[in-house]
């Protein structure tokens, strides 16, 4: 059973110390698109749903496509474009908008940070597991990677998501723009192609009236979790994985950031 806990207000998150963790995502300026218009979407950086727009540049991803069904589509653009999608897509259907990172690395200069980052993302054993391993408390390097994605509607909107390959991800289990809500969103977390059991998901939840609310929840045994959706409202998604790092990387620890933003009609 999904089991749901911690409700912070937007105010709450946005005071909240950078060393809690960035999210990052997808932000499609319209999430149901009609005949013609095209797929603009902004690579979004920040905390509470709320962030700075990222520009396009190649170096920094590894994958950026739009998928529908077995229709793959790389997304081209110029280095510094804002927003980094702007595209028209060839067919109706449930588009999805996919963007994986490049390696990215932080130093921690010193321990609170990355304990605040860490029980944030609900991994409060971190501490000992940083310590069996003999590593410094401070100066240590973090790399980090994003995966992310978004779910949008051209016409009627009819599709799916599906598995898509990266190591850690999101994948709707109910399309929003086509199916029945009323018992929730179903999603499965997979990490390295198997589900994450126990994974947490935060979840951010705008309102029309832009308020965001921020709650968490658990994975069940088959990684997947129930999301309570409303009418109107757009969804930011997010779990992370937190690993020792290779030992060739130059880096403590790795963490996989996993992103699905959505929409209810």
């Amino acid at each position: 059973m999904v089991r749901s806990r911690l409700v912070l207000v937007f105010a709450a998150c946005m005071s909240a110390s950078a060393a809690l963790g960035h999210e990052f995502w997808i932000q499609p300026a319209r999430y149901v698109l009609g005949a013609g218009d095209p797929l603009v979407a902004q690579l979004k950086n920040g905390q509470g749903f709320v962030g700075n727009n990222q520009s396009y540049f190649e170096r920094r991803f590894t994958r950026f496509e739009l998928i529908n069904g077995d229709q793959v589509l790389p997304v081209a653009g110029r280095a510094g474009d804002i927003p980094a999608l702007t595209a028209f897509v060839p067919a109706a259907g449930l588009w999805v908008v996919l963007h994986e990172t490049t390696v990215q690395k932080l130093t921690y200069k010193e321990w609170a940070k990355f304990q605040a980052f860490a029980d944030h993302k609900d991994f409060a054993d971190i501490r000992a597991r940083h310590n069996d391993r003999g590593l410094p408390e401070t100066g240590f390097v973090e790399n980090y990677t994003r995966h992310a994605k978004a779910l949008v509607a051209l016409g009627d909107g009819g599709g799916a998501d599906a598995v898509t390959g990266m190591e850690t991800e999101f994948v709707a289990l109910a399309n929003p723009y086509t199916d029945d809500l009323t018992g929730g969103f179903p999603v499965r977390v997979l990490y390295q192609g198997a589900p994450r059991a126990e994974a947490q998901v935060e979840i951010f939840d705008r309102a029309p009236d832009g308020t965001v609310t921020v709650t968490t929840m658990r994975t069940n045994a088959q990684g997947e979790a129930l999301i309570p959706v409303q009418s109107g409202h757009e969804y930011l998604l997010d779990a992370v994985v937190l690993r020792p790092a290779a030992a060739d990387s130059g880096a403590a620890w790795r963490s996989l950031w996993a992103a699905l933003t959505f929409a209810v009609p």
